[in-house]
């Protein structure tokens, strides 16, 4: 395999442990890189560590510090910090197995692909990952990568396995907080129908190669026009002005129908109309 692993060691399901590594799933999408330059000399800004009072300062000077009072650290080199022994360095005890759903979509993070290490490993690899498929569970561990451990789940995918890396309950924000002020209001049937109209004509698989990304695209553009115009500023203002609050249940309705009614539409937007009705039914209080 022509990838470097990311990691090596072991997946351990009681007595038994498999030898596996694991690489990056993901890759980094088009981008557009900007420097900083200054703008007289038209040359690039550069950066250096200094200490105050001192100074640029050489890099092999350098230290990691935790700060225990103010103005007071502790110093680590990198040495003292690799020999901090933790078992979930090298191996992936599987502890606990759950249903997928269980798991919210806001707790994963990144995921990586997991193959067995060499010939000797793929028979109990297998079972293990075909037991994770006939029971539909997702298995869970914690596992040390880069100066971290994680939270991780396993999980099988074609012949191979996907571990994820999960977020920390502390790491992800309570909804509450954000949806609390959304009304509880039971939505119109008819307009409600009319939604689930709209998103099963609009129902399709997925796939991720119809799509791409459009900001790089137009940020391409920018600058090859502004390369043309030979630094002339280019400010283009195209964008459509914000709906206006407001918008009664006619207008929805309208809306929605319009959307069902264009093939290949993305949607109309709403206009306001002179007869205003309430957006939504009140759930009866009980």
């Amino acid at each position: 395999m022509a990838a470097r692993a990311y990691w090596q060691g072991q997946i351990r399901l009681a007595l038994v442990s498999i030898p596996v590594e694991i690489y990056t799933a993901t890759k980094s999408g088009a981008a557009i890189s900007f420097r900083q330059i200054h703008e007289p000399t038209g040359k690039p800004i550069h950066y250096e560590k200094v200490v105050t009072g001192v100074g640029p300062v050489d890099t092999d000077e350098i230290m990691k510090g935790y700060e225990v009072e103010k103005g007071s650290y502790v110093l680590l080199d990198q040495d003292e910090i690799d020999a901090v022994k933790l078992e979930s360095k090298k191996t992936l005890e599987l502890t606990q197995f759950v249903d997928a759903h269980e798991i919210d979509v806001l707790y994963y993070d990144k995921p990586y692909f997991v193959v067995p290490t060499d010939d000797l490993a793929e028979e109990a690899f297998i079972v293990l990952r075909e037991a994770l498929r006939r029971t539909k569970k997702v298995g869970l561990g914690q596992l040390a990568l880069r100066g971290r451990e994680y939270v991780v789940s396993l999980k099988p995918c074609g012949r191979g396995m996907v571990l994820e890396t999960l977020r920390y309950a502390d790491e992800v924000r309570k909804a509450q907080g954000y949806f609390r002020d959304i009304p509880d209001d039971e939505p119109d049937e008819e307009l409600l129908e009319l939604a689930e109209s709209l998103i099963a004509k609009k129902t399709g698989k997925f796939d991720a190669g119809e799509f791409h990304n459009r900001y790089v695209d137009a940020l391409q553009d920018l600058i090859e026009r502004k390369r043309k115009s030979k630094g002339g500023k280019i400010v283009e203002d195209s964008e459509e002005a914000a709906p206006k609050r407001g918008s009664n249940v006619v207008d929805l309705m309208a809306a929605l129908k319009e959307s069902l009614e264009k093939p290949g539409s993305g949607g109309a937007k709403a206009k306001k109309s002179g007869s205003a009705k309430p957006t939504a039914k009140k759930r009866a209080a009980g």
